[in-house]
């Protein structure tokens, strides 16, 4: 399995000299997206890494309906590979992400790209401030449209948990809510139906995955971390979030610490908005 994550530097060199020794040629693509800023154009136009893409989250890597099917169902397939292909993807290029939000964002480019069938994807650690900080060049402006990709996609490459497997997984292993404890506990719910979590799930707020400067753990720390909430060697671990896109992140962490990470896409905004599923309040898992 090629690298995961990869340093300012050496997607630097990889730019230079046309792709990395152990990869493809590379597509670059920026992933800005914030919940109370969700279009990121403005932030990518205002300077972007030199021939990055821009990726509009809301509209290209999630699909809109009904809210039972959570805020950021996944696109359909056909939909995912248009825009991959506007995106000048080819079939075996190396596909790099960034936002400017420690990764939060981009990891659901990662990992939806990851699903679909692209087996070289990497995250550039730190994220935008890492290319900046290392006084590396940006551009500014709409950037160039690349010519159409090849690439073909099909889901399933990754394993998920669907809505009807969520309750059964719970109670035979273990899942984790990415979100801030408070929206665990159910002291605070400001965008979902329903407060609280579900049954049997441990917090594990995903924002602990990286240090002060964005980057991630190192490996070990993030096993020793996900050790203590009770993963365990040769056993799936769930996660999911409010809408599915920092479950993405934590689905990183998890690889990075060596566990197999299963998403619930769906997440908390689906979970909640079906009012017959159980509900669960406080610190405690149930």
């Amino acid at each position: 399995m090629a690298d995961l994550l990869t340093t300012a530097d050496r997607l630097r060199a990889a730019l230079e000299t046309g792709g990395y020794p152990d990869g493809g040629p590379v597509r670059l693509l920026d992933v800005r997206w914030r919940l109370d800023r969700p279009d990121g154009r403005p932030e990518y136009e205002a300077g972007h890494i030199p021939g990055a893409v821009y990726v509009d989250l809301d509209h290209e890597l999630a699909a809109h309906g009904d809210p039972a099917d959570g805020r950021h169902p996944l696109p359909p397939v056909g939909e995912l590979q248009a825009a991959a292909r506007r995106w000048g993807i080819d079939p075996g290029d190396t596909v790099v992400v960034y936002d400017d939000l420690k990764n939060l964002s981009s990891a659901r480019a990662w990992w939806l790209l990851r699903y679909a069938g692209v087996a070289d994807v990497r995250i550039i650690d730190g994220s935008y401030r890492a290319w900046t900080g290392a006084g590396l060049p940006v551009e500014t402006g709409a950037g160039a449209s690349p010519a159409p990709g090849h690439v073909e996609l099909s889901y399933g490459a990754l394993p998920v948990i669907p809505l009807a497997e969520v309750a059964g997984f719970a109670d035979a292993d273990l899942l984790l809510d990415a979100r801030a404890a408070e929206r665990y506990r159910g002291d605070v719910e400001p965008i979902d139906p329903r407060a609280g979590h579900v049954p049997g799930a441990v917090s594990a707020p995903t924002t602990e995955n990286v240090d002060a400067s964005g980057r991630f753990l190192p490996p070990e720390e993030l096993r020793a971390r996900f050790a203590a909430l009770g993963a365990q060697d040769g056993a799936p671990v769930g996660v999911y979030c409010g809408s599915g896109v920092t479950a993405s992140h934590q689905a990183v962490a998890l690889t990075l610490a060596g566990f197999e990470a299963r998403v619930f896409p769906g997440s908390w905004s689906q979970w909640s908005n079906h009012p017959e599923l159980p509900v669960t309040t406080g610190d405690a898992p149930r």
